[in-house]
């Protein structure tokens, strides 16, 4: 997988705090207590499931804070898939910084790895059609530019990073406008040249209106598969199409078979389950 490299110097001063919060005022008293200051250890970050890995500059950086003097060597890189057992890092250096940074390093790797790997399970699942998996903005405040780089991980693909990037007329939008056409009419007015333009459709009625107005992206939501495979004739090829709406691993290849150009799920970021990772004893 081409994965562009985290930049985790950017996230310095959030993995920074997290230690911070984590040490409190008087540091790791365990620790510092048992392991002598001179103390050198090797340790191995394995996995004990299968799943998708993301985060590592994450983690390593937590154990660099903690103390320099700490290498990493990485074994499995960021994007790879894995199975229960394997080795993903080598971690050597001063115990005590081992044992003091393991937690914080292991809570990003775990989480971020968890999302990889969910979006890994959907993208698998509607391989063979033309249908991106994308998250959304449904995101762990403080950590979406995080969460969405796992999904990338994962072999994901990203919707729009905040309110800045794009315009998405959604329900509530539409309802304040008074319809469709007054607010694509007044977006229309007010942004850009070059910012896109998404609205959300829950009839096929709706889609007419939106496509009559030249719209750049329709966002199907809650649709039946009937009525977006309908809604993908009607498009054809003039718009983007997203589908959405409480879409799992299960129900995803169908909806993809629907020739949806983007399926976008939420849970990906706001609920996947953590990927089990330790850091053992060698």
């Amino acid at each position: 997988m081409n994965l562009p490299q985290l930049p985790a110097i950017m996230f310095e001063p959030l993995v920074r705090a997290a230690l911070l919060e984590d040490l409190g005022r008087a540091g790791d008293l365990t620790t510092n207590a048992i392991v002598p200051a001179d103390h050198l250890e090797t340790m191995v970050m394995t996995t004990r499931q299968p799943g998708r890995i993301a985060g590592l500059d994450l983690a390593v950086l937590a154990f660099q804070l903690i103390d320099p003097a700490i290498q990493v060597k990485i074994e499995r890189p960021d994007g790879s898939a894995v199975q229960a057992g394997d080795v993903i890092a080598t971690v050597s250096g001063p115990g005590r910084g081992l044992l003091t940074a393991e937690r914080t390093a292991l809570n990003f790797l775990s989480h971020l790895s968890g999302i990889a790997t969910a979006t890994g399970s959907v993208v698998e699942a509607v391989r063979g059609h033309k249908a991106r998996i994308v998250c959304t903005r449904k995101t762990t405040p403080g950590l979406r530019a995080l969460e969405k780089y796992a999904v990338r991980a994962g072999g994901g693909s990203n919707h729009r990073f905040g309110l800045d990037d794009a315009v998405l007329i959604k329900d509530n939008h539409i309802a304040i406008a008074k319809g469709i056409r007054p607010a694509i009419e007044r977006v229309r007015a007010s942004v850009g040249h070059l910012v896109k333009v998404e609205v959300e459709v829950d009839t096929l009625d709706q889609l007419t209106q939106a496509l009559d107005l030249g719209v750049d992206a329709v966002l199907l939501d809650n649709m039946s598969l009937e009525d977006l495979g309908k809604a993908v004739a009607m498009v054809d090829g003039r718009a983007i199409t997203e589908a959405s709406g409480r879409i799992t691993p299960t129900t995803a290849p169908a909806i993809a078979a629907t020739g949806v150009d983007l399926i976008s799920i939420g849970w990906l970021t706001h609920s996947a389950p953590v990927l089990d990772i330790g850091l053992d004893y060698r």
